[in-house]
């Protein structure tokens, strides 16, 4: 997917979030089946080409396209609203004593009452959002008014007001709801003369909303009753259960059935063209446009909510085993940091960069609210990163819809000349067999590249900083460049080099094993040498990598005792060594020049095991 050459700098990639919102946008904006309400006339206004889509995650990203601040009204959007207020203010007791639960299977419109209680059949009806918008408490019509608008604008997090057209529109042609409230007030349901319930009942259909409302509305929901974009409470959390299961059986009347088998999310529609979806600890969705089918949904609503839901794995009864993926850690170079030892300048030049690779280690399920989290960390860490490893090793199970966020992140990354790999183990196989078909499908087409270790991922993302300030590959350093002969004056230079051997290695030659007498020190000079242990179980493990102007060997040589390690060639290498018995002669001889050697490889020591240090430190942070 990326050429050879080092990582570019560029500025950030979009949220495939956002990418996907519009593709869905572009498509459905060219349906256009279904009417506008007329039934009210104030509703047969609206554009039927308005159209917005809202998505709002329960920890308060929103991601929208299109008309989703067009205001338009709430209209039966509010009946789960106004429910949670009745049990809040009378009591779950007390309003199931005046309005049931059970589906009706009708329309919204119709007359659905117990034919001996005269009880609505349930609060999604306007027979029960009338008898429930009479169970709000106040002092005085005004009070109840007033109390309402104050909880919707705690779910949609800003002032929300009644559209006094609408309002009056409703009242003059709301015969039949005006029907509806004297057979109430017949049973006992309505204690007192309908009018004030009814005209609450118009005044909260008539609420001016917008599709980002919605949407802020369903995550407050979805977030167990606290707006998570303001953080204020607009429900009990006690109360949520109730109006999420309300919705899930009644929301849509009598397409209900359908939506719940097609779409798994809690709904509400309303006829002025909004639908308010909820995946409870996840997500809220809001969608807006005006056409609307026979039964009173919108059009282009159902049919995004459907396309969602089956593209993100939304449904809520297919249970991920972890509604959120932890991202366990986030570390920079300086952080964590392959076994390679690298040389003083190597280091430095690192340093320099330690904010061009980024390590995001993720444990649990990659559900969709966990991959739009992850997603997002990428989108904003795009701007500053170029190379991001994704250590999957930890991540118990992957929706599907992962693959579809994952590769859209790699097909953005890609032409700003960054990249993102993968350590995975076995189980991830299919997952990343998936990227791979969906990469190749993509108009960049390309490679996914992956590791079964972190350090080898880590390694490479090294190599590729360190080849972007050294790109011709040439990896040496001279004698007084060494680590070893740091602060050695000219004299001393050449003191030294009269005692070393200079050897040469081909790639893959065994240096020393394990078990060796130590009788030398070695010096690179150029190449890179590994150092393999055998651990109990049989495998071979990678305890370091040296490079140019580092040193290998010395502990031993120090206390004389035997190779502890196995040491590689993984290029042709290039090595002065410094026999054991040259450094005890210079005790005698040169005392000052040991001693100098010796204070360089302690120090060299000190930063190994510094560097060692910092990376358990962040590892266990």
């Amino acid at each position: 997917m990326l050429a050879a050459d080092a990582p570019s700098r560029g500025g950030g990639i979009p949220s495939p979030i956002e990418r996907y919102l519009h593709r869905l946008h572009e498509r459905y904006v060219e349906l256009r089946s279904g009417e506008v309400a007329t039934y009210i006339p104030e509703l047969g206004k609206a554009d039927p080409e308005w159209f917005g889509v809202c998505l709002a995650t329960t920890d308060g990203r929103l991601y929208e396209v299109g008309d989703t601040r067009q205001e338009f009204t709430i209209q039966s959007i509010s009946k789960p609203l106004t429910y949670g207020l009745a049990l809040e203010d009378r009591g779950t007791e007390a309003v199931l004593a005046k309005v049931g639960v059970e589906p009706s299977g009708d329309a919204f419109n119709s007359i659905s009452l117990d034919p001996h209680t005269g009880r609505p059949l349930n609060p999604m009806i306007n027979a029960g959002a009338i008898a429930t918008a009479g169970l709000v408490a106040g002092r005085s019509a005004e009070d109840r008014l007033e109390r309402l608008l104050s909880v919707y604008s705690l779910y949609a997090g800003r002032g929300l007001a009644v559209d006094d057209a609408v309002y009056r529109s409703e009242k003059a042609t709301g015969h039949r709801n005006r029907a509806i409230g004297h057979m109430l007030r017949n049973f006992d349901v309505l204690t007192e003369h309908p009018d004030d319930a009814l005209d609450l009942y118009f005044q909260q259909c008539s609420i001016l909303v917008d599709c980002r409302d919605l949407a802020v509305m369903a995550a407050t929901l979805a977030n167990g009753g606290t707006n998570p974009v303001t953080g204020a409470r607009a429900i009990r959390h006690e109360l949520v259960e109730s109006i999420l299961s309300v919705m899930t059986t009644c929301g849509m009347y009598d397409f209900a059935g359908e939506w719940m088998y097609a779409v798994g999310m809690p709904a509400k529609s309303g006829v002025g063209g909004g639908i308010l979806a909820v995946l409870p600890g996840q997500l809220g969705i809001g969608v807006f446009s005006p056409r609307l089918d026979a039964r009173g949904n919108s059009v282009r609503g159902v049919a995004v909510c459907k396309e969602i839901s089956r593209d993100f794995s939304l449904h809520f009864l297919r249970v991920p085993s972890s509604a959120r993926v932890t991202i366990r850690g986030d570390y920079d170079l300086t952080q964590l940091h392959s076994r390679r030892l690298r040389s003083d300048a190597d280091r430095a030049a690192l340093e320099q960069m330690r904010g061009r690779a980024r390590t995001y280690v993720l444990q649990g399920a990659l559900s969709f609210a966990a991959v739009e989290a992850f997603a997002r960390r990428i989108v904003e860490a795009s701007a500053t990163v170029d190379l991001m490893v994704v250590d999957l090793k930890r991540v118990t199970d992957i929706e599907t819809c992962a693959v579809t966020v994952v590769a859209r992140l790699l097909t953005e990354l890609d032409p700003l000349g960054k990249q993102m790999v993968f350590v995975a183990n076995q189980e991830h196989g299919a997952f990343l067999r998936a990227l791979q078909v969906e990469l190749a499908s993509s108009e960049q087409g390309g490679e996914l590249k992956s590791f079964s270790d972190r350090d080898p991922a880590l390694e490479w993302c090294e190599n590729r900083l360190l080849a972007s300030v050294a790109p011709s590959g040439i990896r040496s350093v001279s004698l007084a460049e060494h680590e070893m002969c740091a602060r050695f004056d000219a004299k001393a230079l050449a003191t030294l080099k009269e005692m070393l051997e200079p050897r040469r290695y081909a790639q893959g030659a065994t240096i020393f094993r394990q078990g060796d007498r130590a009788e030398e020190v070695f010096l690179l000079m150029s190449g890179n040498v590994s150092v393999i242990i055998e651990v109990p179980n049989g495998e071979v493990r990678r305890l370091a990598t040296v490079s140019p102007g580092m040193v290998f060997g010395e502990l031993t040589v120090v206390d004389r005792t035997t190779r502890t390690a196995d040491v590689h060639a993984d290029t042709a290498v290039e090595c002065l060594v410094l026999p054991a018995a040259a450094l005890d002669w210079m005790g005698a001889t040169h005392p000052a020049l040991k001693m100098a050697i010796l204070v360089n490889l302690l120090r060299n020591v000190h930063q190994v095991v510094g560097r060692l240090d910092r990376q358990v430190t962040a590892l266990s942070t």
